[in-house]
């Protein structure tokens, strides 16, 4: 009998999913701060960042598919810095489309 994790089970309480958001904001801040630090801070915290904030507000992923409409060689790259399945389920599309165009 397979259950939901712990985690989904935590984000279906909406303090939780508040918290958690305000806890992804928190993290791209930080990352924007400590960015010109020497070291990985900024692309480590960022995508834990943003991916929380992605997770747990609908606001935040509607700014973010705006965003990536008006802006698609940036929405391309912060799809894969966080390699979000969304992103190579596109490329994998486009690679069946260049193969079927070629033929």
């Amino acid at each position: 009998m397979t259950g939901r994790s712990l985690y989904q089970r935590l984000r279906s309480n909406a303090q939780v999913r508040t918290t958690l958001f305000c806890v992804g904001v928190l993290l791209i801040i930080a990352g924007v701060i400590i960015a010109p630090l020497p070291g990985p801070g900024f692309v480590i915290l960022s995508p834990l960042g943003l991916m929380l904030a992605l997770q747990n507000s609908a606001w935040a992923k509607r700014r973010y598919v705006r965003f990536k409409r008006r802006h698609p060689r940036y929405g391309e790259w912060t799809d894969r810095v966080m390699r979000r399945v969304s992103a190579a389920r596109r490329r994998a599309r486009d690679r069946i489309g260049d193969i079927l165009d070629d033929d």
